[in-house]
């Protein structure tokens, strides 16, 4: 007699749609549905579960996992997951999935929702009333017709965002380091850097990830630059501002208002923002729609079970799409196509036009698909931290990037290589990669400048002119400062020409120390990488 397999487990830890209980329990899961857990019991339960569904409530923190004997997935559903721990996911060999487009429409909506009820002062207005007063003259608007609005992030939200606007007949503009001005163009926008779009701006909305790039975005600084007058919506993440700064630059006048959907610290129990006039705050309603919940519940309640009882992945945010027999021949190339696309990303600050992934020898037989997902996730990943390698191909769509895939027979000294060439409107800029034996990968070639090199957490990119002295320079800032250099790779086109070092080292440089080297004589730039 067979004995019964226990059908897997899912812990639906915040509020979901009833839809995703029933097609978990369609799909012969058990389900146990515990909303509204505190950490304590949260914790005390997840070793009894192989899968846990959340919304933005539930932290799943290093913490939390190290009692998660049994936890395979986490499904976020929705598209941000800076309320999960990816690293300490990932190191226990668990899936991370989101639904990155379930709830587009419905946060551009409450967007342009909260930019209308601020420039009419419709919240104010409406306690007023209720309130027996009559005060006709207090609450006086402004028309959003032909009003500048700057959209800061313009990807698949921010494109919806814009695209309302413009029908509401306004200007729109948009900073984004990603988006190309062919599709900014496609959009009906202006593509601007930031400083301009704040000095141009009636209206800012932001829509981008919180990333260390993103975090306080708008600041004092920020501030101090837009127009006088100017009125601010996020219904993206928390952090974006500096809440006490918003406060202060609302005080004085220098905004005139602010409609927050979004908080550092959620749930917003106070803030600095709260009881100032003309500030709306909702709480966190972005993706609060019956249709978007709807949406967010059937994605990610389909893709847990796939895994859970296929092994199929999909919208994993730590691991590509790939097929249990392809996965064995793929899985080092997989991880070699990201870093060089995350070596690549974090070398480029401009708008991309154009990303090209070579595939020669070996490589160039498999099924070369999920690699090139894995080169764009990994370049665009420094912006954009919620791209993952099955929805970076269509993020890149989005931004009007063209990804060119290209294989060849062997050419070279080594029997497989990787090369990932991004062309931004100012540069062209390559690095190659192959595979050793031991089954890590490493860097081959930068630039065109034969050198090799493994991938180390911390790691510093230095280009110089080859001259005496440079290495000892580092060595000595180093043991200064007390990082230790892991191990120093070299190359140089030609003696005394241009040089590149790749300088491993056991823990992060802080910007002081970036600043003295590339303070060094002959130094042209300095970047930290971090894999």
């Amino acid at each position: 007699m067979t004995t019964p397999t226990t059908p897997p487990r899912v812990l639906i830890a915040d509020d979901l749609s009833p839809a995703a209980v029933q097609i978990f329990k369609d799909r012969g899961l058990a389900v146990d549905v515990r909303p509204g857990m505190d950490k304590a019991e949260l914790e005390r339960i997840i070793g009894a579960y192989d899968g846990l569904a959340i919304r933005s409530a539930t932290k799943v923190t290093e913490k939390l996992l190290s009692q998660a004997d049994r936890l395979k997935v986490i499904g976020r559903a929705g598209i941000g997951v800076d309320n999960v721990d990816i690293k300490a996911a990932t190191a226990k060999g668990i899936i991370v999935m989101n639904t990155p487009f379930g709830n587009s429409i419905t946060t551009a909506e409450h967007a342009i929702t909260l930019m209308l009820a601020l420039a009419r002062q419709i919240p104010m207005a409406d306690r007023s009333t209720q309130a027996g007063k009559w005060e006709k003259s207090k609450f006086l608007g402004v028309e959003i017709t032909a009003k500048t609005l700057g959209i800061i992030g313009c990807g698949n939200i921010g494109a919806i965002v814009a695209d309302r606007a413009l029908g509401l007949k306004m200007k729109v503009a948009a900073f984004d380091p990603y988006l190309t001005e062919e599709r900014a163009a496609s959009l009906g926008l202006d593509k601007v850097e930031l400083d301009e779009l704040l000095r141009r701006a009636d209206f800012i909305t932001l829509h981008t990830p919180l990333t260390d790039r993103t975090r306080n975005i708008l600041d004092a600084t920020a501030l101090a630059k837009t127009k006088r007058g100017v009125r601010i919506i996020n219904c993206a993440r928390g952090g974006l501002i500096d809440e006490a700064a918003l406060a202060a630059a609302l005080k004085s006048g220098q905004v005139a208002g602010a409609a927050l959907d979004v908080f550092l610290t959620e749930p917003a129990k106070e803030n600095p923002l709260f009881g100032i006039d003309n500030v709306i705050c909702t709480p966190h309603l972005g993706a609060a729609t019956t249709e978007a919940q709807e949406n967010v519940a059937l994605q990610v309640a389909e893709q847990m079970s796939d895994y859970l009882l296929t092994g199929a992945i999909t919208n994993a945010i730590n691991f590509p799409s790939i097929s249990a027999e392809d996965a064995p021949k793929l899985r080092p190339y997989v991880k070699l196509a990201e870093q060089l696309g995350l070596f690549a990303g974090q070398l480029t600050e401009n708008a991309i036009k154009s990303v090209r992934v070579e595939y020669a020898g070996d490589v160039a037989q498999l099924n070369v698909k999920p690699l090139t997902a894995a080169a764009i996730a990994g370049v665009l990943r420094p912006l954009l931290s919620d791209v993952n390698m099955v929805s970076g191909l269509a993020v890149a769509k989005d931004r009007g990037m063209v990804v060119e895939e290209v294989t060849r027979s062997q050419d070279g000294a080594y029997e497989s290589y990787v090369r990932l060439t991004i062309k931004t409107a100012t540069q062209e800029r390559s690095v190659a990669g192959t595979v050793f034996s031991d089954g890590r990968p490493r860097i081959i070639q930068v630039k065109g400048i034969e050198m090799e090199a493994q991938f180390y957490p911390h790691m510093l990119y230095v280009t110089n002119s080859d001259k005496p002295g440079f290495i000892g320079r580092v060595g000595a800032l180093m043991g200064e400062v007390g990082i230790n250099i892991a191990r120093l790779n070299l190359g140089r086109d030609k003696p005394g020409g241009d040089a590149i070092a790749l300088i491993a080292i056991d823990s992060r440089a802080g910007d002081d120390v970036i600043a003295r080297i590339r303070a060094f004589e002959h130094v042209n730039r300095v970047q930290r990488l971090e894999f």
